[in-house]
């Protein structure tokens, strides 16, 4: 189910307590109980109970009897607090249509006092054991509910918007909250889905980019064409919760894969070749 402006705009107060109070409680239970909420909201047995019906009618809150009763929030329910910080706070004052969806996000379209893009982090249920052995930034030994985790991917990427800003060509990141980044909105394609008329100048300042981020101590980690957009005059580079640092221990590894996978890109499609050693010279400098 997809986000619905409507179901945010129409939350009641007491609804937006209780998502906050299934956050908080997520902490301690994997299935936050019914009695918890009510001493946790300080609101009657009744109005919990109602509320959260109408909650999971908009697909915020989920309920399981296994092991014992209880709820935990589900995706729109995590983003949905999220927004509603961004609304608050005057970032967005409307929520567009979704424009993209990869394996751990989703792209929205919103209004600010211009056009915004509000990724959603969301680190896949079935996927999260396999995402936190693989991302260094999620805790090992607490708790950590997968939706989250998402948490903590956002996170990592706004970290790199953050640092990468006036030294790289990436979105510019206006405020995160929770799961969701919104940031400048930047026109143009992926690589995948144009046709450029200088493709090897568009490929030697990609290495010039990636250069100037490993300086800074970024390799990107899911390097591809689907993940640097060109507007026609420059390119831009997309989509960084698994950086790592040139000191990780599969450092080397990943920018090769890096590397590999947007100049087999190139060379599929505009048959232009390079010399991977030529290549990660010039990026790392030695």
């Amino acid at each position: 189910m997809h986000l619905s402006a409507d179901h945010i705009k129409s939350l009641h107060k007491y609804e937006l307590r209780i998502l906050q109070s299934i956050e908080f409680l997520m902490g301690r239970f994997s299935w936050v109980p019914e009695e918890e909420l009510v001493r946790n909201t300080r609101l009657s047995a009744n109005e919990v109970h109602f509320r959260i019906s109408k909650l999971m009618e908009k697909g915020m809150v989920k309920f399981s009897q296994v092991p014992y009763p209880g709820y935990c929030l589900v995706f729109n329910g995590y983003d949905t607090l999220a927004i509603a910080h961004l609304v608050k706070k005057g970032i967005i004052s409307a929520l567009g249509s979704c424009i993209g969806e990869g394996k751990e996000s989703r792209v929205y379209e919103a209004l600010g006092t211009g056009p915004v893009i509000l990724k959603l982090h969301r680190i896949g249920q079935r996927s999260f054991q396999t995402v936190r052995k693989g991302r260094n930034y999620l805790p090992e030994k607490q708790h950590c509910p997968w939706v989250i985790a998402s948490h903590f991917s956002a996170e990592q990427e706004y970290m790199a918007l953050c640092t990468l800003q006036n030294h790289v060509r990436v979105p510019t990141p206006l405020i995160m909250n929770r799961n969701v980044i919104a940031m400048t909105y930047i026109t143009g394609d992926r690589l995948s889905e144009c046709t450029l008329d200088n493709p090897k100048e568009v490929l030697e300042e990609i290495f010039l980019q990636l250069q100037a981020a490993y300086k800074r101590g970024f390799i990107h980690g899911d390097l591809s064409e689907y993940n640097v957009m060109f507007d026609g005059e420059q390119i831009w580079i997309i989509d960084w919760p698994q950086w790592v640092s040139p000191d990780h221990e599969n450092a080397e590894e990943i920018l090769d894969h890096d590397l590999e996978t947007i100049t087999k890109f190139f060379s599929r499609r505009y048959r232009i070749s390079s010399d991977m050693k030529d290549v990660k010279k010039l990026v790392t400098g030695c």
